[in-house]
């Protein structure tokens, strides 16, 4: 699957022009669906000129690398006149959602899965209960062990 991801807002927070923070697990998740899952990422976003290369080093730098940027395919040269306007991605990642950005944990879910918005926060949330019992049980048993 094609997945165009926009920048600001979405992988980091919106400063535009500065780069915001990181987002929690925008880059882990989207690593994983690139590795794990070879869904191809396309990086689109409103960056231009120097502003664009600045995005693409703060991903490169924590190891994210997309198929293209700004255009359907690498070999396609940006502001050439003959890139199309519509870029051909199966699925947009991108704060400007209807209904904003999903936690990265449930895009995860949503995509890996196959999942709805709501079954994957259901999901999601039920897998952090899950998490906080054990974890509770193992303090509980580390300290009877004493």
């Amino acid at each position: 699957m094609t997945i165009a991801v926009d920048f600001d807002g979405t992988i980091v927070e919106h400063t535009y022009p500065k780069i915001g923070r990181e987002i929690p697990f925008a880059i882990d998740v989207l690593k994983r669906l690139q590795q794990e899952e070879y869904h191809q990422l396309i990086l689109w976003t409103v960056r231009e000129g120097s502003l664009l290369d600045e995005a693409v080093a703060f991903c490169r730098t924590r190891g994210l690398e997309f198929y293209a940027v700004n255009s359907n395919h690498p070999e396609e040269a940006q502001g050439d006149g003959k890139s199309p306007r519509k870029l051909m991605a199966d699925l947009f990642i991108d704060d400007r959602n209807l209904g904003g950005l999903p936690d990265w944990g449930v895009i995860y879910r949503m995509i890996k899965y196959g999942e709805t918005k709501e079954e994957a926060s259901d999901s999601a949330t039920s897998e952090y209960k899950k998490k906080q019992k054990r974890n509770l049980l193992i303090r509980i048993g580390e300290i009877l062990e004493k």
